[in-house]
């Protein structure tokens, strides 16, 4: 069973470098397993999501990425994918809900509208998030449109999110009355409700898990809601607590001469020298699991993979998740 049942935004945010943007794609396909209709998205204008998925760069229009994944009772789940960005999100606002068809294109023509969003860029992140919302509150406004289980979105970094989702207190000294504001209102209501979750990705490293410590606090304190934190690139752990302490180069020697490998002193120090630096490495992340552990908030791993991210590999994280109870 998922952890997020009444969740249909799924937000997934982390320091750069974590993988956020995998874990965002892997999310998607676990939903999409259980039967789900998803759509992911990005807002960052770095076609991740293409390259992931081995298409071609991702206009801003919904396009089917995956069909047919099974589902628990033989439901097939979708996944679509969304490139957002601003100048686009704003001629289709400007169609949707004033007629402004021809005129829209002509303002982005005049460059109108990157003017708008160079200006103000609190406008900037109303237009992205407007159109996340639209995506999950799909109304007749938008005829013909797809209706999505859930909508996953591989957002800004982690010291940017709270801005990047708060906007109604973003345009506070923009827009006190009008169309705008009362748009940035009913967004939080969203935003701030449980059907919203925001999953932060960290690694276990100092500066990520204490970015990750600090995001939530700051997620808390504008009441947007925290989802899980998911460990990414976790190292297998195939050495037991006696042999990481172990540095007798005699019981090497041995192990290689078992192996038919000639126990050369210079391969046994090398490999002695590389044992110490992995218990090292394994001290460090023993540290910060323990920190992620008191966060507060569910907790999920995914492994470091040897032979890097590609689809085959998104599926193999997608399966994890989904068995951890993230999706």
């Amino acid at each position: 069973m998922t952890d997020w049942p009444k969740v249909r935004l799924h937000v997934v945010t982390g320091k750069g470098g974590t993988g956020k943007s995998t874990v965002a794609a892997a999310l998607a396909l676990a939903l999409a397993t259980r039967g789900k209709n998803v759509l992911l998205c990005e807002v960052e204008g770095r076609q991740g999501i293409a390259r992931m998925f081995d298409v071609d760069p991702l206009p801003f229009e919904e396009r089917r990425l995956t069909t047919g994944l099974p589902g628990p009772d033989g439901e097939p789940g979708t996944v679509h994918a969304l490139h957002i960005d601003p100048e686009s999100a704003l001629l289709e606002y400007l169609a949707l809900y004033y007629k402004l068809g021809r005129a829209g294109r002509a303002l982005d023509k005049f460059g109108v509208i990157e003017f708008a969003t160079t200006i103000a860029p609190g406008v900037r992140d109303v237009l992205l998030t407007g159109k996340l919302f639209e995506a999950v509150e799909r109304n007749s406004r938008n005829k013909g449109a797809i209706h999505y289980d859930a909508v996953v979105l591989d957002a800004p970094p982690t010291g940017r999110i709270v801005q990047f989702l708060n906007v109604s207190n973003e345009l506070a000294g923009l827009a006190k009355v009008g169309p705008i504001k009362s748009q940035s209102d009913t967004m939080m209501t969203l935003f701030r409700s449980p059907r919203t979750a925001v999953h932060l990705v960290t690694v276990l490293e100092e500066m990520p898990v204490q970015e990750t410590a600090d995001g939530i606090g700051e997620l808390h304190a504008v009441d947007l809601p925290v989802g899980g934190v998911v460990v990414n690139l976790v190292r297998p752990q195939d050495l037991t607590p006696e042999q990481l302490t172990s540095a007798d180069a005699g019981a090497v020697a041995d192990d290689l001469a078992r192996a038919g490998v000639e126990p050369d002193p210079a391969l046994v120090g090398s490999l002695l020298t590389e044992g110490r630096e992995h218990a090292e490495r394994r001290a460090l992340e023993t540290s910060q699991r323990e920190l992620v552990a008191g966060l507060g908030v569910p907790t999920y791993e995914l492994p470091r993979l040897p032979q890097g991210v590609d689809l085959g590999a998104l599926y193999e994280l997608a399966a994890s998740l989904r068995k951890q109870g993230l999706a």
